[in-house]
């Protein structure tokens, strides 16, 4: 019996997992924590995972709302890191244009959070240099909007104040620019006139009334490479991804790998398209965790990556993000909004039944699937898996009392 079918043997019946989805806290497609969590509960996705920029700030408030929606949460937080050995060869890792870049998650951080100095210290000024780029980059807009003869300035401070939780990304001043452009344009005429000239020519493409296109269009035109109001990121911030490990490690998490796996074109980066050697990779560098973004990818490619990672050892875990304008549903699908397999909404199960027995062993300060070197119990996973199994299905199950969540 392989590891796959072996899953349902220690579970039973799998139940819907989202295990990373994007809050206000960072950037995210719902207005409210809350919002978030009610279209999990509408959609019948059991298990949810809090997964933000840089920022654990949202954990009490998704703590709480969980336990009152009979939710299991997932406590996890995301890195932008870099690897010089691959910038210098040019190896695309997980962004796809910027060799070296590489995304990476933490999972089942401890909550209460644990994080201590210097890590802590860290964590803040990543964020605070994050923050400081997007301020750079709000300069350049205003520069752009007074040499096209517009006749309002973006205001940093208020963009932060109000449509953020204190991380500002850039996604935010698209936002704020197409709010502060409706309010003075009216019309779709005059909406797309005034893009027309902000993009030195380039017509909108998107309907007016589509405002997840409209900011996406911002964005790729003003703020990405190339665009009149990119600045160039600070190395400083981009922490190294042995770093980011240690403060995920120090937070009481498991560091995981985001795949992007198969894109549109069935592409991959120079990192992944081996899927064996890349897992390799992985572990040398103290990685036995990934995940996916499932409506990235076919159906074929995710269950074949998939997996041969859960074989392999890997806890495997899915989620949408949400943290581009557009809203999707919070249940989980492949690439064209088709379901995922019976295998793969197993195998995502599998995963964050792991990662809920650690966050609950952490919790209780006992050690969790990592040791304290970050060495993965890889031969007693399926221990995790029914451990975590029990443990969720005993915080969703209805009419059951259940303790108020610590906070």
């Amino acid at each position: 019996m392989s590891e796959v079918q072996n899953i349902s043997k220690l579970v039973g019946t799998s139940l819907n997992v989202n295990a990373h989805l994007h809050t206000p806290y960072s950037f995210s497609a719902f207005d409210t924590l809350t919002d978030a969590l009610d279209r999990a509960k509408k959609e019948d996705v059991s298990v949810v995972g809090i997964n933000d920029f840089y920022s654990m700030d949202g954990y009490l408030d998704w703590n709480l709302e969980c336990f009152l929606r009979r939710l299991y949460p997932l406590f996890n937080i995301e890195f932008i890191s870099l690897q010089k050995e691959d910038m210098a060869a040019g190896v695309r890792v997980n962004d796809p244009n910027n060799p070296g870049r590489t995304y990476l998650s933490g999972k089942g951080l401890a909550y209460p959070i644990i994080l201590t100095e210097p890590f802590a210290g860290e964590l803040a000024e990543v964020r605070e240099e994050s923050n400081a780029h997007v301020e750079k980059m709000c300069g350049k807009l205003n520069e752009l909007l007074a040499s096209a003869g517009a006749d309002f300035r973006l205001n940093f401070a208020a963009i932060k104040k109000e449509l953020t939780k204190g991380s500002i990304r850039e996604r935010h001043l698209a936002k704020a620019l197409r709010m502060e452009a409706y309010k003075r344009y009216k019309g779709k005429e005059e909406v797309a006139d005034f893009f027309e000239a902000l993009f030195g020519g380039k017509k909108l493409q998107a309907d007016a009334d589509n405002h997840a296109a409209v900011e996406n269009e911002i964005r790729g035109n003003l703020l990405k490479a190339g665009g009149a109001a990119f600045v160039p990121e600070n190395p400083k911030a981009f922490l190294p991804l042995d770093n980011v490990c240690k403060i995920i490690l120090a937070a009481g998490g498991i560091p995981t790998y985001p795949f992007l796996a198969d894109d549109a074109k069935g592409g991959f980066t120079d990192f992944e398209q081996d899927v064996a050697k890349a897992a390799e990779v992985l572990k040398q560098r103290g990685i036995y965790s990934v995940e996916f973004i499932t409506t990235r990818n076919s159906t074929e490619a995710l269950e074949r990556y998939a997996t041969y990672l859960h074989e392999q050892g890997f806890v495997v875990t899915f989620g949408s993000e949400h943290n581009t304008p557009a809203m999707e549903p919070v249940k989980l699908s492949v690439r064209g909004g088709k379901p995922l397999s019976p295998a793969l909404v197993e195998i995502g199960y599998a995963g964050a039944c792991v990662v809920a027995s650690h966050q609950q062993a952490v919790l209780n300060r006992r050690q969790g699937y990592l040791d304290a070197r970050g060495n993965a119990d890889i031969a007693h996973r399926d221990e995790y898996i029914k451990d975590g199994n029990e443990i969720i299905k005993k915080a969703v199950a209805p009419n059951k009392y259940m303790p108020p969540p610590k906070s």
